[in-house]
């Protein structure tokens, strides 16, 4: 095993971590800020992989097939809201998990009926294709590319929250959203703008990731039950931890299915050891998530010590 592929892997894990933040981020600042669980937030993240897909097939450019996505999810957060989500504030969680789980069926039904149910295709920009020479190894330039845009949305939201009136009054709402709505602030549009802004960044997220796999119906599934064990670790509310707890994730998920089929091939027939290899990697999240519960269990970096 050269040092040149295993920093390409742990790029790669750096990469999946960052686009597992974007999914993550937007599903802590809404459960920071409502108290609300959305299972439909793979949802979003489907239909920004999808919109970017068709209007790129369309146009002919990426770039607006990117912002395509990007709006599509937010307006469909935003509508989300505005029809149903507002309606659960004051429910229990069970009730949220029961209607945001409907959600889920009724979207992926939609998205098959209007892009059809076979897998769409989106090819990275021209601009964006091939290696960059980092010296000890080749490197995709379209991966790395998503690391930088990763890390930029990363600081732009920091400072959205941190330095902003809007950022303020989320801060606020957190804490208590009471007194904010008594103050006079409308808390029934800082929620609909925090749920678009959620969802944004899971539309974000499916278009960017759009490039390296297929496009297709219930993609946003696999991703959101990661991004659930990202907030977990991280700390539900937390910017922060939803950083921290997807470069966790990605990197150890992905460095564990790189180096434990390599590592049980020692000893096993390489079949076998590729098998048990790929089923433990599978599982090192979550014995990371159990022992966070453990030994942290409002996570790494709570919003609320």
């Amino acid at each position: 095993m050269s040092l040149a592929l295993l920093i390409e892997q742990l790029l790669n894990g750096v990469q999946f971590g960052l686009m597992l933040f974007l999914m993550s981020a937007g599903l802590t600042l809404v459960f920071g800020v409502m108290g609300l669980i959305n299972l439909a937030h793979g949802s979003l993240y489907m239909i920004g992989a999808f919109f970017c897909a068709a209007a790129a097939a369309a146009t002919g450019n990426f770039w607006l097939g990117l912002m395509a996505g990007l709006i599509a999810a937010a307006a469909a957060g935003a509508l989300i809201e505005v029809t149903v989500i507002r309606r659960l504030y004051n429910r229990d969680h069970l009730d949220q998990v029961l209607a945001t789980f409907a959600l889920i069926l009724i979207l992926s039904e939609g998205v098959r009926m209007l892009f059809g149910p076979f897998p769409l295709y989106l090819d990275a920009p021209a601009i964006l294709r091939g290696t960059v020479d980092l010296g000890i190894t080749q490197y995709s330039l379209y991966r790395l590319t998503l690391i930088v845009l990763g890390v930029a949305v990363a600081i732009g939201l920091w400072a959205l929250i941190a330095r902003t009136r809007l950022g303020i009054q989320i801060r606020a709402g957190e804490n208590d959203r009471e007194m904010i709505a008594a103050l006079g602030v409308n808390i029934r549009a800082l929620y609909t703008v925090v749920f678009a802004l959620g969802a944004a960044l899971a539309g974000l997220a499916g278009a960017l990731v759009g490039a390296i796999q297929s496009v297709q119906v219930g993609m946003g599934e696999p991703v959101l039950i990661l991004a659930f064990v990202v907030i977990v670790i991280g700390g539900i509310g937390s910017i922060k931890g939803a950083m921290v707890g997807a470069l966790l994730v990605g990197v150890i998920d992905t460095m564990g299915r790189f180096l434990l089929p390599r590592f049980f091939a020692t000893f096993l027939d390489p079949s076998q050891a590729m098998g048990v290899g790929a089923a433990l990697a599978s599982m090192l999240i979550y014995v990371l998530m159990a022992l966070v519960l453990v030994l942290r269990p409002k996570g790494l970096f709570p919003a609320h010590a």
